[in-house]
C-alpha cells in the first residue's frame, strides 16, 4: 500500500522546513544538504524523498551527483488553507474592535452624565 504524502505533511517536520530554506536559496547535493545536520545522511534522504513525493523539490542527477532543487510552488496550498483562517480572525477582530468602540462610547457617556 502505497501512502499519499501531501505538502502539510512535507512542512510538518521541521527539517524538512530547513531543508527548503537551504534548497530556496540554491541547489544543492544531498551531502552538502547533509552537513547543515546533525542526523544520518539516511534521515536526509528520507526527508528528501518526502518532499520529492510532495512536489516540493525536483531531484535531477548531474553526472554521479543527485542535486535538489525547490519547487515552492505547491506551497501555495497552504496558502489557500492559511487564507481561510485569516478571513476568519479577522472577522473576529474587526467585531471585537466594534465592541470596544462602543464600550468606549458608554464611558464617555456615563462620564459626561456624573
Amino acid at each position: 500500500m502505497e501512502v499519499r504524502r501531501d505538502v502539510f505533511q512535507a512542512i510538518a517536520d521541521p527539517t524538512r522546513r530547513e531543508i527548503l530554506n537551504l534548497l530556496n536559496e540554491r541547489s544543492l547535493n544531498l551531502n552538502a544538504i547533509a552537513e547543515n545536520f546533525d542526523v544520518s545522511r539516511q534521515a536526509i534522504s528520507l526527508h528528501i524523498k518526502i518532499l520529492d513525493e510532495c512536489g516540493l523539490i525536483k531531484i535531477h542527477t548531474q553526472g554521479r551527483e543527485r542535486y535538489c532543487e525547490a519547487r515552492l510552488d505547491k506551497l501555495s496550498e497552504v496558502l489557500v488553507w492559511v487564507e481561510q483562517y485569516r478571513r476568519h480572525w479577522e472577522g473576529k477582530l474587526d467585531s471585537l474592535e466594534s465592541y470596544l468602540h462602543k464600550l468606549q462610547k458608554k464611558r464617555k457617556y456615563a462620564k459626561r452624565k456624573k
